[in-house]
C-alpha cells in the first residue's frame, strides 16, 4: 500500500490519528505533498513512515525548506508520481508537469480539499488535511496495487471512506 498525505500544518508532531496514522505505518511509501510545517514534524512522520517521499510546502520553515526539494518524481510498483504542493502550479501547470515527468498520478496539496480525478492521462489525488482540513473534511489517500490495477481512496482519520477510484 501507498499511504499519501499532506498539510500537517503541526509545530511539534505527527498529528496523525486513527486509520490516517494506520496507513501511514502499513505503506510501503508514504508520500507528503508538503506544509509540515517545521523539522521536527517531519521528522515525527519519517520515524512512523517506512519510506517517506516528501516535497517542500509553501509554510515550511527556512531550514525544513532546505532539507525538501520542490518536486519529486518517484516510481511504486509500475506506477510513476510526481509530487509537488500546488501553491505555484494551475492546472495547466500540473498537466504540463505531468507529461513532462511521464506521471500516472500526480500529487498535489495546497488547497486542503480532498479530491480525486481521473483525466484520460493522469489521476490527480489531493489528499486534503488529515489535521488541518479548514472547511473540508479531514481526509488522506491510500493506494492498493490489485495486481491488475488500483485503487484510490479517500479516506477520513475514523475511517471513513471520502471517494474511490478504480485505475
Amino acid at each position: 500500500m501507498l499511504t499519501i498525505i499532506s498539510d500537517t500544518h503541526g509545530t511539534d508532531d505527527h498529528r496523525l490519528t486513527g486509520r490516517t496514522l494506520e496507513a501511514v505505518r502499513e505503506a510501503d511509501l508514504v508520500l507528503h505533498a508538503g506544509d509540515f510545517t517545521t523539522e521536527a514534524v517531519y521528522d515525527a512522520i519519517e520515524a512512523e513512515a517506512n519510506e517517506l517521499v516528501a516535497v517542500q510546502g509553501n509554510n515550511e520553515v527556512p531550514a525544513l525548506r532546505d532539507r525538501l526539494p520542490a518536486a519529486a518524481t518517484v516510481e511504486w510498483r509500475g506506477y510513476r508520481f510526481v509530487v509537488v504542493h500546488g501553491h505555484e502550479h494551475s492546472p495547466t501547470a500540473l498537466s504540463m508537469l505531468a507529461r513532462q515527468e511521464t506521471a500516472d498520478v500526480v500529487v498535489v496539496g495546497h488547497s486542503h480539499r480532498p479530491e480525486l480525478s481521473d483525466s484520460s492521462e493522469w489521476l490527480l489525488v489531493n489528499p486534503g488535511s488529515y489535521a488541518d482540513p479548514r472547511r473540508y473534511r479531514p481526509a488522506h489517500a491510500e493506494m492498493v496495487d490489485t495486481g491488475s490495477g488500483a485503487t484510490v481512496t479517500l479516506a477520513q482519520p475514523d475511517g471513513t471512506v471520502i471517494s474511490e477510484v478504480c485505475q
